[in-house]
């Protein structure tokens, strides 16, 4: 078991509070869907809703606070939705831009080491200019001052994306730099489980933009990175307990809906 006792009962608690915020949270849109209704039933088509709802926040209402959960034990420092920096250099978003064009066009494969090389040479040449970078999802620094900035994904995230996701990381370690030009700086992307499972992730079609081995943490991966190796089938487990504890609570909350 990775999980200390101490560890899985603060992410059950986490769980357990993230839903029981979600509940309250929760407002059923007032749309009619008479035919549903009736071929469904309320209290079904209000499970669907709010399952709908849910994978659509899973992210910052279960698995940021969780994994900030998770990680709390192993990291001296783990925060969600932090900030990353206000200032860049020209000189960096100038080799920014370069690497993304180079990237998108195919004249250079991704290479996370080589391209904080760059970004640290140039982080406070040229003139700084004041940004507002993506916030990042889950911020950590290790006992040995190393930082990393994660940006939790939906399992199955859009391949027009990654772009997106390339210039942010990019961003991320050139404001860090800006701010301490030395720092151990990490950034990559997260995605929380596998739907291919037992089959392997479909990395191919980031292959273009993300570094595979440095940028892309999937599923266990990313758990047992942040909680040691075993943390993730013991995570599932968390939920499975949590999920069987509440289940009388949550099927009382959508009888309301009858």
């Amino acid at each position: 078991m990775a999980l200390s006792n101490q560890q899985i009962e603060l992410v059950e608690k986490t769980i357990r509070n993230s839903l029981k915020n979600r509940f309250n949270a929760y407002n059923p849109e007032p749309s009619v869907m008479p035919f549903h209704t009736r071929l469904l039933g309320k209290d079904r088509l209000a499970l669907y809703s709010f399952i709908h709802s849910l994978n659509t926040n899973f992210g910052t209402s279960i698995f940021e606070p969780v994994a900030v959960s998770l990680a709390s034990s192993k990291f001296k420092v783990a925060k969600r939705q932090a900030k990353s920096g206000t200032l860049i250099s020209e000189h960096a978003l100038f080799e920014i831009q370069k690497i993304m064009d180079e990237l998108t066009a195919g004249k250079r494969k991704p290479d996370k080491h080589a391209e904080i090389k760059i970004l640290r040479k140039v982080c406070r040449k040229g003139k700084m200019r004041t940004v507002k970078p993506t916030r990042v999802d889950l911020y950590l620094e290790s006992k040995k001052n190393e930082i990393f900035l994660i940006d939790i994904k939906t399992a199955k995230p859009n391949k027009g994306s990654f772009k997106e996701f390339k210039r942010t990381l990019l961003e991320w370690v050139a404001v860090i730099l800006a701010d301490n030009p030395e720092a151990n700086i990490n950034t990559f992307i997260a995605i929380p489980y596998n739907p291919y499972a037992p089959k392997p992730y479909s990395r191919w079609t980031m292959a273009g933009m993300l570094d595979l081995t440095e940028e892309l943490k999937v599923a266990d991966e990313f758990w047992d990175f942040l909680g040691g190796k075993g943390a993730y089938n013991d995570l599932l487990d968390c939920f499975e307990r949590v999920g069987i504890e509440m289940r009388q609570e949550i099927d009382d909350y959508f009888n309301r809906f009858k």
